[in-house]
């Protein structure tokens, strides 16, 4: 993809969404069935400009979850988040309508507010503690870093991580069937009605969430080392949250957007010319790298904060790969009360500078299919200490070795970057050079492939007796993956492994493309032949299969 001439720029008004009309869209619009309820990796989402993000879907899909509470005694309070997406507000709206109207008690952010990600989870797992039965379950109203004209839908079941895909197909199914039946099945009320029961309660999500963070972070040292922090809200669902971090705890944050518009405004443009809230993008980022300067460590979270995005003075904005390497190392070397046995939880497509740390760390590599999901029964048990994807997402573990967060939280992974700075005096990016002197330098990349719908299916289903190269860029290959190593769990495409190199394919759920994830320890030339050999591979497996 070529890079936009505005990348990295400021937004302009011909950059911004209408919102009068895009909220009126999704109240006016309804799905047809090229329009259907999709589960993908992070729930349902779609914009109600070509109506895939209606009231209708957001009915059908509350209707069809409450159905799936009742078959598994879920009883317990749903805990509502959302984050600052314009089609957040419709959605939530929608949602307190119908589960109030089938008896579900809901708990919802003082004053109509936001609720990251994370603090949804944290809630789950803290109310469900030493119960049995009568468990909490919730919902997170947000497309994550998507665009503004977009909105989105998440459930967390009582484990408080993402719902697998057994669960999410069920949802999607139930819910398109109700579509069909044109809601005749919903159970519905007026909002202000529902807001006057006994089922809605209005709670403070923020203080035991910012109370509870010594548990997890060594808030003592950042608060003792003076680590100075700056922080960009990029106008997200966490924008309440800094400022009681800040006084609670004694540390000195500087929040540097204090905004919250749902044009998101004050944006940089992405690569691609649109606005995406992409804490992990330096076009995205570009306002706060600029500061970086001014701060020991500069922080960023996308609009629902189960991402992060990590600004050093020593190296700008990290790559997500690098923080997650550099955590690793810190976590498992500076938490005494973790079990030796905890292993590393890492998606497929993660840098592989991560399996040479773990493996110099003595510890377990439990390598898994993309999508956070795969991490939640690790965490939730105690078997890892940490999950991470390439993605900028991770949790990890309290300081005593007991679960946190079953889902991505963006919160801690920022501030364990100043925690870092305070305990050891440097800040992660040097430290990630100090692995790279260790281990190497790798170069990664990721690019599109156009591939028909067959073609994806092919991808999607191969199995490692359908690859006949036996070498890569020059290197013998040593791995050919079609299920993951740490779960064996179908990855829904290919992993090719040499001793110094690798690339996944997978099918894009949503274009008519493959993605290519590569990397390297030999160099940028030795990648380019990587990425160049890795179509080649993929195109004999689709000749090979008549496609």
């Amino acid at each position: 993809m070529a890079l936009h001439e505005r990348a990295g720029q400021p937004t302009q008004k011909q950059d911004l969404i209408n919102i009068p009309h895009l909220v009126s869209q999704y109240y006016v619009n309804a799905p047809t069935p090229a329009q259907p309820v999709s589960f993908g990796t992070s729930g349902h989402r779609g914009t109600s400009i070509n109506s895939t993000f209606t009231e209708s879907h957001i009915a059908a899909i509350c209707q069809a979850l409450v159905e799936y509470r009742t078959e598994k005694e879920i009883t317990g309070p749903l805990y509502i988040g959302m984050d600052t997406h314009a089609l957040s507000e419709c959605a939530f709206t929608t949602a307190v309508e119908v589960f109030v109207a089938n008896g579900v008690k809901v708990i919802v952010q003082a004053g109509r507010g936001y609720t990251p990600t994370p603090v949804i989870s944290h809630a789950i797992l803290t109310y469900n503690q030493g119960k049995t039965s009568g468990l909490a379950d919730g919902i997170v109203i947000t497309p994550s870093h998507n665009p503004p004209q977009d909105g989105g839908f998440k459930y967390n079941p009582p484990n408080g991580g993402p719902a697998d895909t057994d669960i999410t197909n069920r949802i999607q199914d139930r819910a398109n069937e109700i579509i069909k039946q044109e809601l005749f099945e919903v159970e519905s009320m007026d909002y202000t009605e529902a807001t006057q029961t006994d089922l809605f309660e209005e709670y403070d999500y923020i203080k035991p969430y910012v109370d509870d963070l010594k548990s997890v972070i060594d808030m003592e040292a950042i608060a003792k080392a003076g680590v100075k922090i700056g922080v960009d809200p990029l106008g997200g669902s966490g924008i309440a949250y800094w400022d009681v971090i800040a006084e609670t705890y004694g540390l000195d944050i500087t929040v540097v957007n204090d905004s919250v518009d749902p044009t998101f405004s004050f944006m940089t443009l992405d690569k691609d010319g649109k606005i995406r809230m992409d804490c992990s993008s330096p076009y995205a980022m570009a306002g706060l790298i600029k500061l970086k300067d001014q701060f020991d460590v500069a922080v960023a979270n996308d609009p629902d904060y189960d991402r992060h995005g990590i600004v050093t003075k020593s190296s700008g904005l990290m790559n997500p790969n690098h923080y997650l390497a550099v955590a690793i190392q810190y976590l498992y070397t500076h938490r005494a009360q973790w079990k030796s046995s905890l292993a590393v939880g890492k998606t497929l497509v993660s840098s592989s500078m991560i399996d040479r740390v773990v493996n110099a760390l003595g510890k377990n590599l439990s390598e898994v299919p993309v999508g956070f999901k795969w991490f939640v029964d690790g965490l939730y048990t105690g078997e890892y200490g940490f999950g991470g994807e390439e993605s900028a997402g991770a949790s990890f573990l309290r300081k005593d070795g007991t679960v946190w967060s079953t889902d991505k939280d963006g919160i801690i992974l920022a501030l364990l970057a100043a925690e870092i700075t305070a305990v050891t005096g440097k800040d992660p990016g040097q430290h990630y050079q100090a692995l790279v002197e260790e281990f190497g330098e790798p170069v990664y990349n990721r690019l599109d492939a156009v591939a028909t719908t067959e073609q994806k299916n092919v991808l999607k289903n191969l199995s490692a007796e359908d690859v006949e190269a036996e070498t890569l860029a020059g290197e013998k290959i040593l791995a050919k993956l079609t299920h993951a190593p740490g779960n064996n769990a179908a990855i829904g495409g290919l992993k090719v492994v040499t001793e110094n190199g690798w690339f996944a394919a997978r099918p894009s759920g949503t274009e008519e493309i493959y993605k290519i994830y590569c990397e390297s320890f030999l160099g940028a030339e030795h990648l380019a032949k990587i990425a160049e050999e890795a179509q080649a591979i993929v195109n004999q497996t689709f000749a090979k299969a008549g496609v």
